[in-house]
């Protein structure tokens, strides 16, 4: 069994995670001119929609129905990086974009999707019985160190996600294969 502690704050450290993949593809849509892809779209989406279950947890306080809403957005997020894996696995394909430590973006993305869903059935499993806050929702929690940093860079990072895919998209449909931002053109 885990602390409530020790939850929170490896919920503040899969923020961070989380937070880490995002600046990583970031970094690399800026660094190597390498525009994502509607479905690369969708799977920052999907990390974005992981967040919120720790978000949660580290606001709110850990609660079983907050891993279920990481699980389900692990999922989706694990559906869109699949289609794309699939997409791309026929023999002689090159794959979109370049390899990163051998894989491409989105099959990274299917394995932190994965990993991201068994990490929260083990918090469920490890949770303390008895934990459960009797009240609905539980009292917001005033964030602090570790927790509001992990917070604030999700949502920096939802942000400019968001200022990034309206530059490239505009406000139209995205194109199968980016390659300028349209609303700068």
């Amino acid at each position: 069994m885990i602390s409530r502690s020790l939850e929170t704050t490896l919920n503040a450290l899969a923020l961070i995670a989380i937070s880490a993949v995002l600046a990583v593809a970031f970094f690399d849509q800026f660094a190597n001119g390498e525009l994502p892809c509607p479905l690369c779209l969708l799977q920052r989406a999907g990390f974005l929609l992981l967040a919120i279950g720790p978000v949660l947890n580290v606001a709110r306080s850990p609660r079983p129905a907050h891993y279920g809403v990481t699980i389900l957005a692990g999922l989706a997020g694990a559906g869109f990086a699949m289609r794309q894996v699939l997409l791309h696995i026929q023999p002689g394909d090159a794959g979109y974009g370049a390899p990163f430590l051998g894989l491409h973006f989105y099959t990274w993305a299917f394995v932190v999707f994965v990993v991201a869903i068994a990490a929260c059935a083990a918090l469920l499993i490890l949770r303390a019985p008895g934990e459960e806050p009797r009240t609905a929702g539980g009292r917001p929690a005033r964030l602090t160190g570790l927790s509001l940093v992990a917070v604030l860079l999700v949502l920096a990072m939802a942000g400019l996600n968001a200022v990034s895919t309206l530059a490239e998209c505009g406000f139209a449909a995205c194109p199968d294969d980016p390659t300028v931002y349209r609303l700068l053109q």
